[in-house]
């Protein structure tokens, strides 16, 4: 079966993409901006710029199964006077001239990698974020990708294909870079962090769990036509995370017990209020429908993610 995995320089496209190069009966294409001749074991294909609107003719001819991972994502220092308008052209206008290409190929099923962001940017207390609550993007890219899923759910249910989305949280893994990259920096260096007074839990999402998922979706009749949230099913503080991370990077974790009142104050005086959300806002997902639809339990624990997460970046850093 042809699989071609969009976004295939990206953390998820290229850890896909790996994965299938080992799973009997798959053969992996590489969906690219442009060829590079030599790069990687499998079969490139160009697609051209989605944020063009366009897809190159042919470039899906004998695919049956998409994965569409390439995405504008969400910005911290935002340069776009529309940013919105920036996001849509990718995620959004990318994702229709993709859909066109996979239906004029025949292909039969698309896997959409969505974000948690849909949902929200804050689950309440004891409630998890579940595929039944109603979406409430906060910002432009939340917004993009929502409209990114309701076209592909049109879409498809209007040309016979099926579809499939999957809404993680924040993924980390081997090659993470970001915010989790600059986490594991600060922690390294043995800096002192504000945060030792932050208990609120949030969902992640090991690497290698978020792709066993997309995979199982390739084949499994029950993703058909579904929406999953997905998770490592087992919610970290924010400091149970900053611990972990130090004792693995050898540093001992410098947690200055500044209370979340005082945290959030400080942040949004100087313009951070997006990160002071993020840091003190609880964003926790329910994957009961993932387990019991498709019998699919996370593969690698926290503690194994991490683990590989920070094996990577020791052996990697300059």
């Amino acid at each position: 079966m042809q699989v071609l995995v969009t976004g295939a320089g990206g953390l998820v496209g290229m850890a896909v993409l790996g994965r299938l190069e080992h799973e009997q009966g798959m053969q992996a294409i590489a969906g690219v901006r442009v060829l590079a001749p030599g790069n990687g074991e499998c079969e490139q294909r160009m697609l051209g710029d989605l944020a063009e609107g366009r897809v190159a003719a042919g470039a899906l001819r004998g695919v049956e199964v998409v994965v569409h991972t390439a995405a504008r994502v969400h910005v911290m220092e935002e340069s776009e006077q529309d940013p919105l308008a920036a996001f849509r052209a990718v995620n959004v206008e990318g994702t229709r001239a993709l859909l066109k290409a996979a239906a004029q190929a025949g292909v039969r099923r698309f896997v959409l990698v969505s974000s948690i962001k849909v949902n929200g940017e804050v689950s309440l207390p004891g409630r998890p974020f579940s595929e039944q609550d109603a979406a409430n993007p906060q910002d432009a890219y939340a917004r993009s990708k929502w409209e990114a899923e309701q076209l592909v759910q049109a879409f498809c249910e209007q040309h016979g294909m099926e579809w499939v989305v999957v809404r993680p949280p924040l993924v980390y893994g081997p090659g993470v870079k970001a915010n989790f990259q600059r986490l594991m920096r600060t922690l390294g260096r043995g800096l002192p962090l504000p945060i030792g007074a932050l208990r609120n839990r949030r969902s992640l999402v090991a690497l290698d769990n978020l792709v066993d998922l997309l995979v199982t979706c390739l084949t499994h009749p029950r993703a058909v036509n579904q929406t999953f949230l997905v998770s490592d099913d087992d919610d970290l503080s924010v400091v149970a995370l900053a611990e972990r991370l130090a004792r693995l990077l050898g540093s001992r974790s410098w947690l200055l017990p500044i209370p979340a009142t005082y945290l959030r104050a400080a942040l949004r005086l100087i313009g951070r209020a997006g990160v002071a959300q993020r840091l003190c806002g609880e964003l926790r997902v329910d994957i009961e429908k993932t387990r019991a639809l498709l019998d699919w339990h996370p593969p690698v624990t926290v503690d194994e993610g991490l683990a590989r997460t920070v094996t990577h970046y020791l052996e990697h850093r300059h």
